[in-house]
């Protein structure tokens, strides 16, 4: 009986979609050795422990059913008693699986369509898992992004690949944004869920203010200024205390710059809002 069947092609299409939705090729293979085992579970059984196989090298498909040897059997259909299993099995034992080659089924038009949207489904979760892994260490950071659409005031801000929420309530009072506006915002949660990874941001944030000061002053940037707190009124005014490592460098005027520039870079940004600068001296 013919156990095995080579489909090379297999190989050329796992290539071709690991390319174009750069993912690994391994788990496109991994997508259609379950689509392939779905389609197995049709034809033979869906309660039968149907696993299929593709040789990375070949292509080659084989297809098995796999039973459990236990002690006491709850399921006939997955499972095996031990003295059944010794009889036939006698270098066996609990805890073990008989292996049962099966004839490689013929991929029909179903069948196809199956495996399709396995492989579609699998590479949605692999493209979503790799979007949580890249944005859930991002936490904290300042992002620029594009305004893809607006959904009840809330902006839906694309991130290349990703797309993230801005909020109604996380906008700047009076400022608006329309389809295709650059943005910049502050992430400030990542969450994976059922639909995919959430990243929300916001331009209100106490974080926002102090990572803008950080990108504009290099002594924050460099630890020698610290920023030890933080109040906003976003849109109306707004509170930092800072502190100085270094007692030659003046903290408020290292954040005010050259003229108010570094300050006005800040408040530009934050729609007009006026910024206080405290000196909150060290104690270290």
């Amino acid at each position: 009986m013919e156990t095995a069947i080579a489909r090379p092609e297999l190989l050329l299409v796992a290539d071709a979609v690991a390319r174009e939705k750069n993912i690994e090729r391994e788990e496109v293979l991994e997508a259609m050795e379950q689509a392939i085992q779905k389609a197995g579970k049709a034809k033979y059984g869906h309660e039968k422990d149907i696993r299929a196989t593709i040789d990375r090298k070949s292509g080659e498909v084989r297809l098995s059913r796999w039973t459990e040897i236990v002690d006491a059997v709850e399921n006939e259909e997955t499972q095996m008693s031990t003295r059944d299993a010794l009889k036939l099995f006698p270098d066996k034992s609990v805890g073990d699986h008989v292996v049962d080659p099966l004839p490689p089924i013929d991929f029909g038009r179903i069948a196809a369509q199956t495996a399709k949207q396995v492989i579609v489904q699998r590479v949605r979760e692999y493209e979503r898992k790799k979007q949580y892994d890249e944005f859930k260490d991002r936490v904290g950071e300042i992002i620029n992004g594009v305004v893809k659409r607006t959904e009840y005031g809330n902006l839906m801000v694309e991130l290349g690949k990703a797309e993230a929420l801005l909020r109604r309530d996380e906008l700047i009072p009076r400022e608006s944004f329309r389809n295709g506006d650059r943005v910049r915002a502050y992430i400030y949660d990542v969450r994976e869920e059922p639909r995919g990874p959430q990243i929300f941001l916001s331009r209100t944030h106490p974080g926002f203010l102090a990572k803008l000061f950080a990108q504009e002053v290099p002594e924050i940037y460099d630890g020698i200024i610290e920023i030890k707190a933080v109040s906003r009124d976003p849109g109306s005014r707004a509170k930092m205390a800072v502190i100085s490592r270094d007692s030659s460098i003046d903290p408020v005027g290292a954040c005010v710059g050259m003229r108010g520039s570094r300050v006005q870079a800040v408040v530009q940004e934050l729609q007009g809002e006026k910024i206080d600068i405290i000196d909150r001296k060290s104690v270290v």
